[in-house]
């Protein structure tokens, strides 16, 4: 049978009718934007916001997910690394059960990334090599890091020289790049500990008193 279409059902349709969006539109851009540089700008009730309505307009939420797993490794990076764990698990958790089941976990990474410290070294580092790339395509690897599987190769001088770091742990460190790209900077901080670089999560609020 047919169902009458009164008042009241106009006016629920009515207060749904904002929530429509073109996912190819300008309204899904400026969404995605928006949800990015407030999670980047620390404001937790912006990015939660701009979540919902995404997703409660009918957003893939695998998209937002795919620009969460981006946002771990360009904005926060390594001043937190349980960033980019909290991003899979979330797109994880979307793919397993889908909405409207997995809009926490997704909201949970949201608010994760939007608290966590930030950090776009590795995003400038990798810009770096990229451009380091495009001006040495061809730049061959130094023979001593060569593979070296046959006794021709190691006649030829493949692998020589190569000191196997556990077994010799006060060797004198030792350049690894092409000859052309000899002394070149990528990464801000020389160190290989990590430690100066990596910041713990703000801890979490203080429960409400009652």
């Amino acid at each position: 049978g047919t169902e009458a279409i009164d008042e009241a059902a106009v006016h629920t349709a009515l207060q749904r009718t904002h929530l429509l969006y073109d996912r190819r539109g300008d309204q899904h851009y400026n969404l995605i934007s928006a949800l990015h540089k407030s999670m980047r700008g620390g404001d937790v009730d912006a990015a939660l916001y701009y979540c919902a309505r995404m997703l409660e307009s009918g957003e893939d939420p695998r998209y937002v997910t795919r620009r969460l797993l981006r946002f771990a490794s360009e904005d926060v990076g390594l001043a937190d690394s349980q960033a980019l764990v909290q991003a899979m698990a979330a797109h994880e958790t979307v793919q397993a059960i889908g909405m409207p089941e997995c809009s926490l976990a997704v909201a949970q990474a949201v608010v994760y990334l939007a608290r966590a410290p930030k950090s776009n070294a590795l995003y400038v580092a990798y810009q770096r090599a990229q451009t380091a790339v495009r001006d040495h395509p061809t730049a061959p690897v130094p023979l001593w890091l060569c593979n070296a599987p046959t006794t021709l190769m190691r006649s030829l001088g493949y692998g020589a020289g190569y000191l196997y770091p556990p077994d010799h742990p006060t060797a004198p460190s030792r350049n690894h790049l092409p000859e052309p790209l000899q002394g070149l900077r990528l990464w801000p901080d020389a160190s290989p500990d990590l430690t100066a670089a990596t910041e713990k999560s703000p801890p979490p609020p203080p429960p409400p008193q009652t």
